[in-house]
């Protein structure tokens, strides 16, 4: 990939193309329609929000990726908790898919992470996805949720070395996301966006796959 791009903070008037390049990264893809253009326009006005951590990359003066943060926590079995992050939605248009463009997003937004003192990273996603960028399954790194589950699409990131020291943590992701559990206004959101047919595709069978399984011994 040529390096004719540049990485920059989100501002507030690329808010509305940041929305409109999600929904088409995302249409279809989990689930028929989406919501998570819905997610990044509510997210921003959200306690864990992180703007130091909201990056867009231009490619010949248009946006076409975007990434954003929330912070969130885990919790030893003694009640320690360690302030972490969780990144998502990572959007990139269609036509820019697959050609490393995500990496650079991903790549210099953990290096912001770092100088702001962070050091762990904790997603929900395909593996296929983030294994590549060093990301690996919840259970071996000894993070679980409540009840002791590992699921299969729980991925996790030091970025520091030894960050996590072993010990065994429990995963608590902000509550930005319960934004698209209220589907009416998801539905009003969406209505003022140029129309797109739902529909059912593969990769809605493959997310419910992740979504519902967990990793065992």
């Amino acid at each position: 990939m040529n390096n004719d791009y540049i990485i920059r903070r989100e501002m507030k008037n690329d808010y509305r193309e940041v929305e409109n390049l999600t929904r088409e990264a995302f249409w279809n893809v989990y689930k028929p329609g989406c919501d998570e253009h819905y997610f990044a326009h509510m997210m921003r006005s959200h306690a864990d929000f992180i703007p130091e951590l909201d990056f867009v990359l231009e490619k010949d003066g248009r946006i076409i990726a975007n990434i954003m943060y929330t912070k969130s926590k885990l919790i030893d079995e003694d009640g320690s908790e360690k302030e972490i992050l969780s990144f998502g939605p990572i959007a990139i248009l269609p036509e820019y898919q697959r050609q490393g463009y995500s990496r650079a997003l991903i790549e210099h937004s953990f290096a912001e992470a770092v100088r702001l003192g962070y050091d762990t990273v904790v997603i929900f996603g395909n593996p296929g996805n983030y294994v590549g960028r060093g990301f690996v399954s919840c259970r071996k790194m000894n993070v679980c949720l409540e009840g002791d589950a590992y699921p299969t699409a729980m991925l996790v990131k030091e970025l520091r070395s030894g960050a996590l020291d072993g010990r065994k943590w429990y995963y608590y992701e902000s509550t930005a996301c319960l934004c698209c559990e209220d589907t009416e206004a998801v539905a009003a959101f969406d209505a003022g966006f140029a129309p797109k047919e739902k529909m059912w595709m593969p990769s809605q069978e493959e997310f419910y796959i992740y979504s519902h399984s967990a990793v065992v011994r």
